[in-house]
């Protein structure tokens, strides 16, 4: 796995606050895509929760379509939509998946409000759900089996870093006449870069 050039990340992270600063309702939401062994496409959006020259991170269920897809073809897209910046920028990266050590997991679930702690020991994500009540029913087991003590991380829930070998940093124009800064990892972890045509 190579790392993301300096100047690399200090893009993503100057947007990023540009984004903050514009006001986007949630700036860390991204587009996650992600395909089945037999090439089946899958997309939703997630939050971003951590990132630095190793990648970027998110956190959900491996049992659920998530993290099945991405036991099945570890690889994944990413695109990060900001229309409130310049004139619009959108951030697509693509890359390998691999799950976070305990250690980072444990840690990120530790600082999750208690509600979202309990949430996740109470939902069988991505499975079916036969009413409301029995979500509710199992939210308040979980109240009940965790009051006056913390609340572990569940077994099955974890976070992924996505391990980027492109970055695109797509600038909006008028007319359609947009810039594109494409940044590829070769097989040797050596990035270059180019532009594309709009």
């Amino acid at each position: 796995m190579s790392t993301l050039p300096a100047d690399l990340l200090a893009t993503f992270d100057a947007l990023f606050a540009e984004a903050v600063a514009a006001g986007e309702p949630d700036p860390t939401a991204m587009a996650l895509a992600t395909a089945d062994a037999g090439g089946r496409p899958s997309v939703r959006m997630v939050l971003l929760k951590a990132h630095g020259p190793d990648g970027f991170v998110f956190y959900t269920h491996v049992d659920g379509r998530k993290g099945r897809e991405l036991a099945a073809n570890p690889r994944a897209s990413l695109l990060f939509f900001w229309p409130r910046v310049r004139n619009a920028v959108q951030v697509r990266i693509e890359g390998t998946v691999s799950a976070v050590d305990d250690a980072e997991a444990d840690a990120y679930f530790a600082s999750r409000p208690r509600e979202s702690q309990l949430g996740a020991w109470a939902s069988r994500q991505s499975e079916t759900l036969p009413d409301r009540a029995t979500f509710d029913q199992r939210y308040a087991e979980a109240e009940a089996r965790f009051a006056g003590g913390d609340v572990p991380r569940p077994p099955g829930w974890t976070g992924f870093r996505v391990a980027p070998d492109a970055v695109e940093f797509w600038y909006g124009a008028q007319f359609r006449l947009h810039e594109r800064d494409l940044h590829e990892c070769d097989a040797d972890g050596r990035w270059s870069r180019r532009m594309l045509y709009p």
